[in-house]
């Protein structure tokens, strides 16, 4: 099977850009990818695009050209990016394509995200007793995790205060200005133990990835990023998932961010110890703690130590969200993971500035999670 490689990526800023519809902001991050990659839009075969907000972001070719390319709109909640990556490479390895992109794009109003909860296959009570409200929800996990692994409250303050630490150090996040661990405790209880700066927030941004067949990478780049495996899995039966109106009776139900992990590092022939740089779903502080241990990357309850080490610093062990992650991005949905993707493929190139980790990274791993409890791992390598 012909293996398929990253040859340019382009992002648009995340954070909020009154009277610039999502649209365009797509079209200059594929326009960014294109110039990245030596690629023309005419050359493009096919793609994958994806978006929340936007009901057929493929419209997207009016603002880059009318070639009749095959451009097919995906929708995977927070995993959307995911689903996008997957497809165009799985086009190239099938044969179907020698040159695809994947685009992400999207502009959410301030708030929560609202609706009702039948559009998630669940009854009206789960909505009227607040348990729709995702907040709620991952509040709810990290308190019990942290009861059950000995998690403090100060770690969620660290976790917060790394993430926008790294994001003041990048141009294009949103949250770009620094917070102490003692800042972040002072702010307000949203849902306890989570507080307001820890939470990322609904924004708007967009990011889009060129990929071709490897044998051909030569023609556009020398810094090729190789896509090693995707994978994507959603809820098992008892699990309790965002969205999910159960709770586990009897033995755990792993996540699905478990299983989606490891048939993600047996497909690549990668462990989790060969993992150079990671960035994992950050809806909130408490999030990337849970993650870090679902994904393969520590134990549980490993976090308490490793965080308060500085191991997942950008100097550290196993950089963690190295861009500020969504706390200093926030999410705009259909581009989130892309974002997760540009990153590694800078930190991996070793073009990242002052977010470069030391060394010469060669494995990069992205994790994305969301309702109705779904989860998208990419494994990357040079």
């Amino acid at each position: 099977m012909t293996e398929a490689v990253i040859i340019g990526v382009g992002l648009h800023p995340f954070g909020r850009f009154p009277g610039k519809p999502a649209m365009d902001m797509g079209a200059d991050a594929v326009r960014l990818a294109l110039a990245d990659a030596g690629a023309t839009w005419p050359q493009i075969q096919g793609g994958y695009v994806g978006s929340f907000e936007v009901a057929n972001p493929d419209a997207i070719v009016g603002k880059l050209g009318l070639t009749g390319v095959p451009l097919r709109g995906v929708f995977n909640g927070c995993a959307t990016a995911g689903t996008a990556v997957a497809l165009a490479a799985r086009a190239i390895e099938t044969g179907e394509h020698d040159l695809t992109i994947a685009i992400g794009l999207d502009k959410h109003p301030r708030g929560a995200f609202a609706a009702d909860p039948s559009v998630a296959g669940i009854p009206s009570w789960y909505g009227q007793t607040g348990l729709f409200l995702t907040t709620h929800f991952f509040g709810m996990k990290i308190n019990r995790y942290m009861h059950d692994h000995g998690i403090s409250h100060d770690t969620l303050a660290r976790v917060a205060s790394k993430n926008f630490r790294n994001a003041a150090g990048n141009e294009k996040a949103w949250r770009r200005t620094p917070l102490t661990p003692e800042e972040i405790l002072a702010s307000p209880v949203l849902n306890y133990p989570l507080r307001q700066y820890m939470y990322c927030g609904p924004d708007e941004g967009a990011a889009a990835l060129v990929l071709c067949r490897a044998d051909q990478a030569h023609k556009y780049t020398s810094t090729p990023v190789r896509i090693r495996s995707t994978s994507l899995r959603s809820r098992r039966l008892g699990a309790f998932e965002v969205q999910s109106p159960s709770f586990p009776v009897g033995e755990p139900v792993v996540s699905p961010t478990v299983d989606a992990a490891r048939e993600a590092y047996e497909r690549a022939g990668i462990g989790p110890e060969d993992v150079d740089v990671a960035q994992l779903q950050d809806t909130d502080a408490g999030s990337e703690i849970i993650h870090m241990a679902e994904n393969g990357l520590c134990k549980d309850g490993e976090q308490e130590r490793l965080i308060a080490e500085g191991a997942t610093e950008i100097g550290g062990r196993l950089p963690v969200n190295t861009d500020g992650g969504l706390l200093g991005n926030g999410e705009p949905i259909g581009a989130s993971g892309l974002r997760q993707i540009h990153e590694i493929v800078l930190q991996l190139r070793g073009t990242a500035g002052t977010r470069q980790i030391p060394g010469t990274p060669r494995v990069g791993y992205t994790h994305l999670y969301g309702a109705p409890g779904v989860s998208a791992v990419t494994i990357l390598s040079t």
